[in-house]
């Protein structure tokens, strides 16, 4: 009874001593982060510029919103597309494209937990960054903060469309909706995030092909959502830049800090020998 207890306890002196570098891991890999400072052409940066600007030109211009979405409105049928069968079948074929690319990077992920199950390195990194900011994006900041929160009312349930209660602009909070509302698009952000698969995902002589065909896809989704009725073009455009900030940013933290910490390693390995 002893020894089983013994055992036990140095499991849980193990798992402790992991814990506390797994922490230390990702703290090291933030300071990096933060001490190496943002260039203007990675993709974070990138990003966080694109969202401030599409923020302030739809907040300033929300004239925009209402004249596109008029292009898909008629008096007489409202938002006649939405009942196309074709774009309502390319709508449900995303559910089984996101379906499949999420079995894609769990495999991934098995696969890297097979040859070491203690730490997470090359595709299956990459697999769960994804994942990662999947959830956090699409799952948390898309539908359940902004979609839950903010209030804005589909273009279908505005008066200018034939509903019955006011428009808003882009972040601008109301009561005109209650729940999954249209600001911003979770099928934009899910159609963001399967982009973000290929870049990371498809290797580099593939993904010339790859990329291009992918992003005509996810742009068409998100057209679609116009099209339909059920998003103004800031809830797309908007959606798609909170997803890629989210994606951008982990990978600064999982993917490039750790890289620049490797190298940073082998620098000072290098300047020790020689000296």
């Amino acid at each position: 009874m002893t020894e089983i207890t013994a055992i036990g306890e140095r499991g849980r002196r193990a798992r402790r001593l992991f814990n506390i570098h797994a922490l230390r891991r990702t703290a090291t890999r933030m300071q990096l982060s933060l001490a190496s400072g943002l260039r203007a052409d990675e993709p974070v940066t990138l990003a966080f510029v694109t969202l401030v600007v599409l923020s302030l030109y739809f907040a300033l211009l929300p004239g925009v919103d209402m004249a596109v979405s008029a292009l898909f409105y008629s008096s007489t049928a409202g938002f006649a597309l939405a009942d196309n069968p074709v774009l309502k079948g390319l709508r449900k074929s995303s559910t089984w494209v996101l379906g499949l690319m999420l079995l894609g990077l769990a495999g991934e992920i098995v696969l890297a937990l097979r040859r070491n199950p203690r730490r997470l390195e090359g595709w299956g990194r990459r697999a769960t960054v994804l994942l990662v900011g999947l959830v956090i994006a699409s799952g948390f900041l898309v539908n359940g903060v902004l979609k839950s929160m903010w209030g804005r009312a589909r273009p279908i349930q505005i008066e200018a469309f034939g509903g019955d209660t006011d428009f808003t602009r882009a972040w601008q909070v109301s009561d005109n909706c209650l729940s999954n509302c249209s600001f911003v698009s979770g099928e934009a952000s899910s159609a963001a995030w399967m982009v973000a698969v290929v870049v990371l995902m498809v290797p580099a002589p593939w993904r010339r092909w790859a990329l291009p065909a992918v992003m005509a896809y996810a742009a068409a989704l998100s057209l679609n959502r116009i099209a339909f009725g059920g998003h103004f073009l800031s809830d797309i455009l908007l959606s798609w830049a909170l997803t890629g900030l989210v994606v951008a940013a982990l990978h600064r933290l999982a993917l490039a800090c750790p890289r620049a910490a490797r190298q940073m390693r082998r620098a000072r390995r290098r300047s020790s020998v020689a000296a």
